[in-house]
């Protein structure tokens, strides 16, 4: 009826996969957590022995990359949603965050923090174990994202001076800034129909959830509050979901391309790091 009414896909039979945080605020715990993009038939992913952060569903549904501190520094894992089934990829010196899927699986992009304070990105073809450089500068480039296509990743510098979004292609080529907006940027992410680039930004004490074009232009603001970020897409590209820390924890919340339409997505307890999952075609 969605796709009929909107000529839009509709996205009632996607799930989010996110953290789920409970107990007090000095010592919460953290799970891994799966449900119903409307809240719905909730499944726990980890005991919550170690902080997770950052779930990402790869392009077929059936895994999750996501960052775990169970080493006592942050490394990225692979985990089998259906089995269970986890494995860490590539251990690094140093601590991984930020890892994402290429559009086709076969690799995961995610940054790379090196003992002297800088965090470049880097891509593992998950066959064959070999990275590959993206970045190479002295500042911290992070939150990397694949384009629909997975010919170009955007991602945050902060090499201009504050956190800004840059673009590059998916060999590293032709590193771009494309925002020039007041504020500092991170988490971007590409649209699944490739038009958009959600981001966070914090400017002047608040922080806002927007969309702007793949080249930088018509940046818009669809969301303003106290601690807000991590957008992720809904599969059709035009609902974005995000959490909101407030009154004492984080809830998800989910906002249309007008920034009208806000939702509280229900959860048990308090719940971060969404991330929506893909349709399947």
């Amino acid at each position: 009826i969605y796709e009929r009414l909107t000529g839009e896909k509709g996205y009632f039979d996607t799930r989010v996969v996110f953290i789920d945080e409970s107990g007090a605020k000095n010592a919460r715990k953290k799970r891994l957590a799966i449900m119903d993009q409307d809240g719905a038939n909730v499944r726990y992913l980890s005991d919550g022995r170690s902080i997770v952060l950052t779930p990402r569903f790869s392009p077929n549904r059936q895994e999750i990359t996501y960052m775990s501190y169970e080493s006592g520094q942050p490394k990225v894992y692979l985990l089998q949603i259906e089995t269970g089934q986890r494995e860490l990829v590539g251990d690094f010196p140093g601590m991984t965050f930020a890892p994402r899927f290429s559009p086709d699986g076969q690799k995961v992009i995610m940054s790379l923090l090196r003992d002297d304070g800088n965090s470049n990105i880097f891509a593992m073809d998950l066959r064959s174990r070999s990275t590959t450089r993206l970045t190479n500068s002295t500042a911290i480039d992070t939150s990397p994202s694949y384009s629909p296509d997975g010919s170009k990743v955007v991602f945050t510098s902060d090499r201009g001076g504050r956190a800004q979004i840059y673009v590059m292609g998916a060999d590293g080529s032709g590193q771009t800034r494309i925002s020039f907006g007041d504020g500092v940027y991170s988490t971007p992410v590409w649209s699944p129909r490739g038009d958009l680039i959600a981001f966070t930004k914090q400017t002047a004490g608040e922080f806002q959830i927007g969309v702007m074009r793949v080249d930088g232009s018509g940046e818009r603001i669809l969301s303003t509050g106290f601690q807000q970020e991590g957008p992720t897409w809904a599969p059709n590209g035009r609902v974005l979901m995000f959490f909101r820390d407030s009154a004492g924890g984080p809830k998800l919340v989910s906002v249309d391309l007008t920034g009208r339409n806000e939702q509280s997505i229900p959860t048990a307890n308090f719940a971060s790091d969404p991330a929506w999952s893909p349709l399947l075609e």
